[in-house]
């Protein structure tokens, strides 16, 4: 480990962070975790996120906690000319700039594109927002639910549950922070590769599709299509979790080996030589078939007796585990997944280390979630804005 890169590989970039709720959040999030000196800008208003409850202090909801740990508060009313100009001071000390507004409303802002780099020339400008702004859905609101709706997603749930569903989870907004992470993280390499700074855009409605379609483009892919988009496999309604006697578990015998083995084990023999079963190929085409077959020896034994059985041949095996229970999971207690920490207001929470390991630095939580403003004088006083003007800012933050 080198003591210069202590913090992690991006120790020495500094982020300017204008995005909020969750899908930015989560990309600043991993360059944060990363080693970033990732500074996030808030009105007067603050970032929706932080209230929701439950929580121990307004402003500082569960969830926010681990998504804002190592990262610094400054707020600014970018409608204030000392704020403004201050925001102008923070561009021109950041490596990167990223924010999740609508192409016209961060125009409208002054923060467009060509107005950042008329501040620092060699900027990385991410922009996430809906829709590609070049499309007739620019100006289109967009939420997580209405990414799921228009890209497809909810659509699959249709065709293999009967009606059209969302997923338990804002899968749009977090794979689209992920990917912002990404392209922040190649931008930042090609400009130390002598290529300059550039403007990045990163749209949910066509990273979703990008990502849906990664196994279910199938026959679709060809000219004339050969068959529809979607994998038969995964679309089947009988691929779910299976009832066991005590419990729900995923069973899934996939290999020729795998499936010879759990023929073996319920007293199915007779399909091993079954040539519906005998290869892949086959397998896919009659896998409602084989599905149906699993469900049927799952409530026979309990959980525990088929992931012994199953670990024991490496058939791919697993229990259903509740969120609550994932901490006690021994495989998650072992890497030492969650912990505890004592945050300076919020008292004792729970953290989730960064999944990502690297031998060069060790994962740390080097800042615990700022509250609110809470890093306006120490920032800004960083990037040179004058003491008169922080005074005036902060005498209307404090009003």
């Amino acid at each position: 480990m080198t003591e210069r890169f202590r913090d992690g590989p991006l120790t020495g970039v500094r982020v300017l962070d204008l995005t909020s709720v969750i899908m930015g959040p989560m990309a600043t999030h991993i360059l944060a975790d990363l080693g970033a000196d990732v500074v996030k800008v808030e009105g007067p208003e603050g970032d929706s996120f932080r209230n929701y409850r439950p929580l121990r202090n307004h402003g500082m909801s569960g969830s926010f906690l681990n998504l804002h740990r190592n990262k610094r508060a400054v707020q600014l009313d970018l409608k204030q000319p000392a704020d403004r100009a201050a925001l102008d001071r923070l561009i021109a000390e950041s490596d990167v700039f990223m924010h999740t507004m609508r192409p016209k409303a961060i125009a409208r802002l002054g923060c467009a594109y060509e107005d950042v780099r008329a501040i620092r020339p060699d900027v990385v400008y991410c922009g996430a927002y809906g829709f590609g702004a070049d499309g007739p859905y620019a100006d289109k609101a967009a939420y997580d639910d209405l990414i799921q709706a228009g890209s497809g997603l909810a659509g699959l749930a249709a065709k293999a549950g009967g009606r059209p569903a969302y997923l338990p989870t804002v899968l749009c907004d977090k794979l689209t922070g992920q990917a912002m992470a990404y392209a922040v993280i190649a931008a930042l390499f090609q400009r130390a590769m002598g290529g300059g700074g550039q403007a990045v855009e990163v749209p949910m409605f066509e990273t979703t599709i990008e990502f849906n379609l990664v196994e279910h483009m199938f026959g679709f892919a060809f000219d004339p299509p050969l068959d529809k988009p979607g994998f038969p496999r995964v679309l089947n309604p009988r691929r779910r979790p299976y009832a066991t006697s005590d419990g729900h578990a995923c069973i899934l015998p996939y290999s020729d080996r795998n499936w010879t083995d759990f023929f073996a084990f319920t007293g199915r023999l007779e399909l091993a030589d079954d040539p519906r079963f005998r290869t892949l190929h086959e397998r896919v085409l009659n896998i409602g078939t084989l599905y149906e077959l699993v469900e049927e020896e799952a409530s026979k034994r309990t959980t525990a007796e088929w992931v012994a059985f199953c670990d024991r041949v490496s058939i791919p095996c697993m229990p259903v585990i509740a969120l609550e229970d994932l901490p006690d999971d021994p495989h998650v207690a072992a890497v030492g997944l969650f912990g505890f920490a004592e945050h300076p207001t919020e008292g004792r929470y729970r953290t989730l280390r960064r999944p990502t390991s690297f031998s060069g630095s060790r994962f740390r939580i080097r800042r615990h979630a700022p509250r609110q403003g809470q890093d306006t004088v120490e920032v800004l006083r960083e990037v040179g804005v004058s003491e008169s003007d922080i005074a005036i800012i902060m005498k209307r933050e404090t009003a």
